[in-house]
């Protein structure tokens, strides 16, 4: 399958006729039952990490976005198992089962970094893919720069801009703490278009539902847009492993401009753009799609 270079050329990736956001595992992906996910939790940075594993082959570790938990990268797609890849996947301090930071402000990019590294560490994985989203993609370039012995290849699902001292997810912390996931919603206007509005609500309160400590998501939500990664956008030029930047178009995603996807490929030494068609829903909302590009670069690369 083709991938957009650095020329941002076109790619056609069917549209699922199916919900795209909705948590589920595809029939034809469902492999063998002796590969099941087996879970594991593991102490870092004075937190409990719960994860799962499976597979076996080259590791690719998922890290997943705010608000979000482990579900929310590849979304029950089992296609890079298949492909061969031993897939690590775990919950961000204080989302999903993970345990909270022992501090309310500890949830800066330096505590997420930390933790990966820990987690890679405690599961003897020398070298990885890594595969993150948002907040995971930012965790994951910050430890490809200070640590690059230890990332085989980046995988940057619809990068964020870098914070800068915003506070836009003070409301919908202050929502979250006083009427949970129904007082989020209530204070979330994501400016998209009446196409989008209802599956991205629908889809914000399902993976806000998985978190065990929203008062710990509340937190983060304080801190993370807040944090830095890295101090400048040249950092990426820093970066030796090969990269694949999963972008979307801003119709759909505004919180993740179709622009930082591009300005990250044109810094990264070695990088490679995909993107939706415009009118079709994001590559990250559909977990098969994304395997696949994610599965086919790696081919392409090792």
């Amino acid at each position: 399958m083709p991938c957009i270079t650095k020329r941002h050329a076109a790619v056609d990736f069917a549209q699922s006729r199916e919900n795209p956001l909705v948590y589920k595992v595809h029939p034809q992906e469902h492999v063998n039952t002796s590969t099941e996910p087996t879970p594991f939790e593991i102490r870092a940075g004075g937190v409990t990490l719960s994860g799962e594993k499976s597979g076996d082959g080259p590791p690719v570790v998922l890290l997943h976005g705010l608000t979000a938990s482990r579900r929310y990268v590849l979304l029950g797609s089992r296609l890079l198992e298949r492909r061969g890849h031993h897939l690590v996947s775990y919950d961000a301090r204080g989302h999903g089962e993970s345990s909270p930071a022992p501090d309310p402000t500890a949830y800066e990019y330096r505590d997420l970094a930390s933790d990966l590294v820990g987690l890679l560490d405690a599961l003897a994985l020398e070298r990885v893919v890594l595969a993150g989203s948002s907040m995971g993609a930012a965790t994951a370039m910050a430890v490809a720069i200070a640590h690059p012995e230890r990332v085989a290849a980046l995988v940057q699902i619809t990068p964020a801009a870098i914070g800068d001292g915003e506070n836009w997810g003070d409301a919908l912390a202050d929502g979250l703490e006083r009427d949970g996931v129904d007082g989020f919603l209530a204070a979330y206007h994501p400016a998209i278009g009446d196409q989008w509005r209802d599956v991205v609500m629908t889809f914000t309160r399902q993976r806000l539902e998985r978190n065990r400590h929203l008062d710990a998501v509340a937190d983060a939500l304080r801190v993370v847009p807040r944090s830095r990664p890295f101090d400048s956008l040249e950092d990426l030029r820093r970066v030796k492993a090969p990269t694949l930047v999963v972008g979307s178009r801003d119709e759909s995603d505004p919180g993740h401009p179709l622009a930082v996807a591009e300005a990250y490929v044109e810094r990264l030494p070695d990088a490679e753009l995909v993107v939706e068609e415009e009118g079709k829903a994001p590559l990250a909302w559909r977990g098969a799609q994304v395997s696949r590009a994610i599965a086919e670069f790696l081919e392409r690369r090792f």
